[in-house]
Protein backbone atom coordinates (compact mmCIF):
# COMPACT_ATOMS: atom_id res chain seq x y z
CA UNK A 1 0.00 0.00 0.00
CA UNK A 2 1.15 3.45 -0.75
CA UNK A 3 1.07 6.51 1.59
CA UNK A 4 -2.43 8.51 0.84
CA UNK A 5 -1.77 11.55 -1.27
CA UNK A 6 -4.17 13.60 1.25
CA UNK A 7 -1.31 13.05 3.46
CA UNK A 8 1.35 13.97 1.51
CA UNK A 9 -0.03 16.62 0.21
CA UNK A 10 -0.67 17.89 4.27
CA UNK A 11 3.53 18.25 3.34
CA UNK A 12 3.40 21.59 1.83
CA UNK A 13 3.22 22.94 5.42
CA UNK A 14 6.94 22.01 6.23
CA UNK A 15 9.96 23.41 5.72
CA UNK A 16 11.19 21.60 2.98
CA UNK A 17 14.57 20.57 4.79
CA UNK A 18 11.97 18.55 6.65
CA UNK A 19 10.30 17.06 3.78
CA UNK A 20 12.51 13.99 3.16
CA UNK A 21 12.65 13.01 6.83
CA UNK A 22 8.84 12.93 7.02
CA UNK A 23 8.02 10.64 4.18
CA UNK A 24 10.51 8.19 5.71
CA UNK A 25 8.85 8.41 8.90
CA UNK A 26 5.13 8.16 7.23
CA UNK A 27 7.00 5.24 5.17
CA UNK A 28 8.17 3.81 8.66
CA UNK A 29 4.60 3.73 9.71
CA UNK A 30 3.12 2.23 6.55
CA UNK A 31 5.73 -1.07 7.06
CA UNK A 32 4.21 -1.38 10.79
CA UNK A 33 1.17 -0.73 10.21
CA UNK A 34 -0.14 -0.75 6.78
CA UNK A 35 -3.75 -0.35 7.57
CA UNK A 36 -3.52 3.22 9.93
CA UNK A 37 -2.57 6.10 7.47
CA UNK A 38 -5.12 4.73 4.81
CA UNK A 39 -7.97 4.54 7.42
CA UNK A 40 -7.00 7.53 8.68
CA UNK A 41 -7.13 9.36 5.70
CA UNK A 42 -10.86 8.32 5.15
CA UNK A 43 -11.37 9.20 8.79
CA UNK A 44 -12.05 12.96 10.50
CA UNK A 45 -9.54 14.13 12.67
CA UNK A 46 -7.79 17.32 13.76
CA UNK A 47 -5.93 19.38 12.90
CA UNK A 48 -7.70 20.23 10.10
CA UNK A 49 -6.79 22.14 6.88
CA UNK A 50 -3.89 20.15 6.05
CA UNK A 51 -2.40 21.09 9.25
CA UNK A 52 -1.09 17.64 10.37
CA UNK A 53 2.75 18.93 9.69
CA UNK A 54 2.48 22.35 10.33
CA UNK A 55 5.28 21.95 13.58
CA UNK A 56 7.80 21.22 10.97
CA UNK A 57 7.79 24.62 9.38
CA UNK A 58 11.15 25.71 11.37
CA UNK A 59 14.01 24.99 9.45
CA UNK A 60 15.62 21.49 10.43
CA UNK A 61 19.06 23.32 10.96
CA UNK A 62 17.40 25.87 13.09
CA UNK A 63 15.99 23.52 15.88
CA UNK A 64 17.68 23.60 19.26
CA UNK A 65 14.88 22.24 21.33
CA UNK A 66 11.73 19.68 20.32
CA UNK A 67 9.06 20.45 23.01
CA UNK A 68 6.89 17.69 22.76
CA UNK A 69 3.30 17.43 24.42
CA UNK A 70 0.23 14.89 24.12
CA UNK A 71 -1.74 16.00 20.85
CA UNK A 72 -4.12 18.43 19.56
CA UNK A 73 -6.52 20.00 21.30
CA UNK A 74 -9.62 18.20 20.77
CA UNK A 75 -11.40 21.28 19.32
CA UNK A 76 -11.15 22.52 15.84
CA UNK A 77 -10.86 26.23 16.36
CA UNK A 78 -7.89 25.37 18.55
CA UNK A 79 -6.30 22.86 16.70
CA UNK A 80 -3.36 23.87 14.78
CA UNK A 81 -1.02 21.26 14.41
CA UNK A 82 0.95 23.08 16.86
CA UNK A 83 2.25 22.08 20.27
CA UNK A 84 0.58 23.95 22.77
CA UNK A 85 -0.34 27.02 20.22
CA UNK A 86 -4.12 27.24 20.86
CA UNK A 87 -5.87 28.37 17.25
CA UNK A 88 -8.84 29.79 20.00
CA UNK A 89 -6.31 32.05 21.81
CA UNK A 90 -5.77 35.62 20.50
CA UNK A 91 -4.67 37.87 23.33
CA UNK A 92 -2.99 36.76 27.06
CA UNK A 93 -3.68 39.12 28.75
CA UNK A 94 -7.54 40.48 30.44
CA UNK A 95 -8.90 43.50 29.18
CA UNK A 96 -11.28 44.28 31.96
CA UNK A 97 -10.22 46.21 35.30
CA UNK A 98 -8.77 43.91 38.04
CA UNK A 99 -8.27 40.97 35.34
CA UNK A 100 -5.10 38.82 34.37
CA UNK A 101 -4.46 36.87 31.69
CA UNK A 102 -7.36 36.85 29.80
CA UNK A 103 -10.77 34.57 29.73
CA UNK A 104 -9.02 31.96 26.60
CA UNK A 105 -5.97 31.74 28.12
CA UNK A 106 -7.46 30.87 31.53
CA UNK A 107 -10.10 28.66 30.19
CA UNK A 108 -6.57 26.86 28.51
CA UNK A 109 -5.46 25.36 31.52
CA UNK A 110 -2.03 23.88 30.03
CA UNK A 111 -1.60 27.56 28.80
CA UNK A 112 -2.24 29.24 32.26
CA UNK A 113 -0.18 27.22 34.14
CA UNK A 114 2.44 27.92 31.24
CA UNK A 115 2.03 31.68 31.77
CA UNK A 116 2.35 31.30 35.77
CA UNK A 117 5.53 29.92 35.09
CA UNK A 118 7.20 31.93 33.27
CA UNK A 119 5.81 34.96 35.74
CA UNK A 120 7.67 32.75 38.92
CA UNK A 121 10.76 31.71 36.88
CA UNK A 122 11.16 35.40 36.01
CA UNK A 123 10.75 36.33 39.33
CA UNK A 124 7.80 38.75 38.64
CA UNK A 125 4.89 36.52 40.74
CA UNK A 126 5.62 34.77 44.01
CA UNK A 127 4.84 30.70 43.80
CA UNK A 128 2.62 31.40 46.66
CA UNK A 129 0.57 34.29 44.78
CA UNK A 130 -0.02 33.46 41.20
CA UNK A 131 -3.64 34.85 41.13
CA UNK A 132 -5.68 37.90 42.37
CA UNK A 133 -4.26 41.21 42.57
CA UNK A 134 -0.64 40.07 42.00
CA UNK A 135 -2.25 38.75 38.33
CA UNK A 136 -3.70 42.01 38.49
CA UNK A 137 -0.85 44.07 38.23
CA UNK A 138 1.31 42.47 35.96
CA UNK A 139 -1.72 42.70 33.34
CA UNK A 140 -2.10 46.33 33.73
CA UNK A 141 1.57 46.79 33.03
CA UNK A 142 1.56 44.38 29.76
CA UNK A 143 -1.29 45.93 28.73
CA UNK A 144 0.00 50.18 29.59
CA UNK A 145 1.46 50.64 25.99
CA UNK A 146 4.89 50.51 27.89
CA UNK A 147 6.35 47.16 25.67
CA UNK A 148 7.29 45.27 28.70
CA UNK A 149 5.40 41.99 27.90
CA UNK A 150 4.12 40.60 24.66
CA UNK A 151 0.59 40.78 23.67
CA UNK A 152 -0.76 37.84 22.09
CA UNK A 153 0.01 33.70 21.68
CA UNK A 154 1.59 34.28 18.01
CA UNK A 155 3.93 36.52 19.63
CA UNK A 156 4.99 33.82 22.15
CA UNK A 157 5.04 31.22 19.13
CA UNK A 158 7.45 33.67 17.56
CA UNK A 159 9.62 33.65 20.28
CA UNK A 160 9.45 30.30 20.77
CA UNK A 161 10.76 29.90 17.37
CA UNK A 162 13.23 32.25 17.54
CA UNK A 163 14.54 30.58 20.33
CA UNK A 164 14.40 27.04 18.15
CA UNK A 165 11.51 25.44 19.65
CA UNK A 166 10.01 22.26 17.25
CA UNK A 167 6.47 22.14 18.97
CA UNK A 168 5.34 18.44 18.38
CA UNK A 169 2.75 16.53 19.65
CA UNK A 170 3.11 13.12 20.45
CA UNK A 171 0.17 12.14 18.19
CA UNK A 172 -0.03 14.27 15.60
CA UNK A 173 -3.99 13.24 15.39
CA UNK A 174 -7.15 13.72 17.85
CA UNK A 175 -9.78 11.64 16.99
CA UNK A 176 -13.16 12.08 19.10
CA UNK A 177 -13.52 8.09 19.01
CA UNK A 178 -10.29 7.08 19.19
CA UNK A 179 -8.21 6.96 22.65
CA UNK A 180 -5.59 9.25 22.27
CA UNK A 181 -2.97 6.92 23.12
CA UNK A 182 -3.85 4.62 20.51
CA UNK A 183 -3.03 6.94 17.69
CA UNK A 184 0.03 7.83 19.79
CA UNK A 185 1.68 4.47 19.62
CA UNK A 186 0.97 4.78 15.77
CA UNK A 187 2.70 7.46 15.52
CA UNK A 188 5.76 6.19 17.34
CA UNK A 189 7.50 4.68 14.55
CA UNK A 190 7.38 7.67 12.21
CA UNK A 191 8.62 10.25 15.20
CA UNK A 192 11.41 6.83 15.74
CA UNK A 193 12.58 7.76 12.26
CA UNK A 194 12.56 11.37 12.31
CA UNK A 195 14.05 12.40 15.16
CA UNK A 196 16.76 9.75 14.15
CA UNK A 197 17.35 11.99 10.56
CA UNK A 198 17.35 14.81 13.02
CA UNK A 199 20.03 13.53 15.37
CA UNK A 200 22.04 12.82 12.41
CA UNK A 201 21.72 15.89 10.58
CA UNK A 202 21.41 18.69 13.62
CA UNK A 203 24.92 20.45 14.55
CA UNK A 204 24.06 20.72 17.82
CA UNK A 205 21.90 17.33 18.81
CA UNK A 206 18.48 19.39 20.49
CA UNK A 207 17.47 18.65 23.69
CA UNK A 208 13.80 16.78 24.29
CA UNK A 209 11.56 18.89 26.46
CA UNK A 210 9.02 15.79 27.36
CA UNK A 211 5.01 16.93 29.00
CA UNK A 212 2.94 14.65 30.17
CA UNK A 213 2.48 11.16 30.11
CA UNK A 214 1.69 9.95 26.28
CA UNK A 215 5.21 12.01 25.73
CA UNK A 216 6.95 10.07 27.98
CA UNK A 217 6.01 6.85 25.21
CA UNK A 218 9.02 8.97 23.14
CA UNK A 219 11.53 8.37 25.82
CA UNK A 220 11.00 4.55 25.40
CA UNK A 221 12.07 4.64 21.65
CA UNK A 222 15.50 3.42 20.81
CA UNK A 223 16.59 7.00 19.42
CA UNK A 224 16.00 8.77 22.30
CA UNK A 225 19.20 7.68 23.88
CA UNK A 226 20.48 10.20 21.43
CA UNK A 227 19.19 13.61 22.81
CA UNK A 228 19.61 15.16 25.94
CA UNK A 229 16.30 14.90 27.66
CA UNK A 230 14.56 17.04 30.30
CA UNK A 231 10.99 15.77 31.56
CA UNK A 232 8.15 17.23 33.36
CA UNK A 233 4.54 16.76 34.39
CA UNK A 234 1.79 17.92 32.06
CA UNK A 235 0.91 21.75 32.33
CA UNK A 236 -2.76 21.46 32.88
CA UNK A 237 -1.25 19.93 36.21
CA UNK A 238 -0.47 23.10 39.19
CA UNK A 239 2.69 21.56 40.34
CA UNK A 240 3.90 22.38 36.66
CA UNK A 241 3.73 25.99 37.61
CA UNK A 242 6.90 25.36 40.82
CA UNK A 243 8.57 23.03 38.15
CA UNK A 244 12.81 23.77 38.95
CA UNK A 245 13.69 22.12 35.44
CA UNK A 246 10.94 24.12 33.73
CA UNK A 247 12.09 27.50 35.33
CA UNK A 248 15.95 27.01 34.84
CA UNK A 249 15.25 25.69 30.91
CA UNK A 250 12.86 28.44 30.48
CA UNK A 251 14.28 31.81 32.57
CA UNK A 252 16.94 32.52 30.05
CA UNK A 253 14.71 32.77 27.59
CA UNK A 254 12.77 35.70 28.65
CA UNK A 255 9.93 34.79 26.87
CA UNK A 256 7.01 37.29 28.40
CA UNK A 257 9.31 39.85 27.53
CA UNK A 258 8.21 42.40 24.59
Amino acid sequence: MTIPSTILEALQRADVSWRPLLIEGLEAMMAATPDYLPQLAQDQYLPTEQRLFAAFALPLNQVKYVLVGEGPYPRAESATGVCFMDGAVGGLWSEEVGGGLSKPVNKATSLRNFMKMLLVADGQLQLSNTAGDAMAAISAQARSGAGSHILTLADMQRKLTEQGFLLLNASLVFRSHVAPVKDAKAWLPFFQTVMAGLAKQATTVPTMVLWGKIAELLSRLPVMKDFPQIVAEHPYNLSFIGNPAMHDLFRPMRLLQG
